[in-house]
């Protein structure tokens, strides 16, 4: 029979422990593996990709053309001459006034464009006149932390604050800097509001 000495124990301790290793080793990498599948080469991923890649590009709309589909304040048509109602511009920081949360304009319609069954539901029969009234849409402050990170709010909803800058992933796709008062535009937005 060997004779068992310290050398043998560590080399089956080592032994031993080289097994649970190897699996949780293997576990993390395939967790690793199936979160980097998802997060970069899944369909979801490249959709999301695709459409930032159109918000930042924005050469694919014509002048004065209606898109069917043009909903929330999507800037796919020229905003000119700009209509008295509209009160706020692209670009100004705002607070909603009931929830609180504060964002930058990124668009308006001079009323509610949006699907009619989102309509319906935002606004029962005591608020339909809101329907007519100018509508924003607004890149939601991070820093907030409520979860959303658009919305498209009418104009009564929202008050303008200054000296107070928004954190937004998507913030340098359609402004270029902060002036202290309000978001300057990047050149494409600036196309399509000309007038803000």
């Amino acid at each position: 029979m060997p004779t068992i000495n310290a050398i043998m124990i560590i080399q089956l301790c080592v032994l031993v422990a080289a097994f649970p290793a190897q699996y949780l080793l293997s576990q993390w990498l395939i967790g690793y593996w199936n979160n980097f599948r998802w997060s970069y080469l899944g369909q979801n991923a490249w959709t999301r990709y695709l459409k930032h890649q159109m918000v930042k590009m924005r050469n694919w709309y014509n002048e004065g053309e209606e898109y069917i589909h043009a909903y929330f304040a999507e800037p796919t048509r020229i905003r000119s001459p700009r209509p008295e109602s509209v009160q706020f511009k692209v670009g100004m920081v705002i607070m909603h006034k009931q929830l609180g949360y504060s964002g930058v304009i990124i668009g308006w319609d001079v009323e509610a464009r949006a699907p009619e069954e989102w309509l319906k539901q935002k606004y029962p029969p005591e608020k339909q006149y809101l329907r007519k009234s100018p509508h924003y849409r607004i890149l939601v402050n991070k820093s907030n932390r409520i979860g959303i990170s658009t919305a498209y709010i009418a104009e009564e909803n929202l008050k303008v604050i200054t000296g107070y800058e928004v954190f937004h992933p998507d913030l340098k796709v359609y402004f270029s800097k902060y002036d202290g008062a309000k978001y300057i535009m990047q050149p494409w937005l600036k196309q399509i509001y000309p007038h803000d």
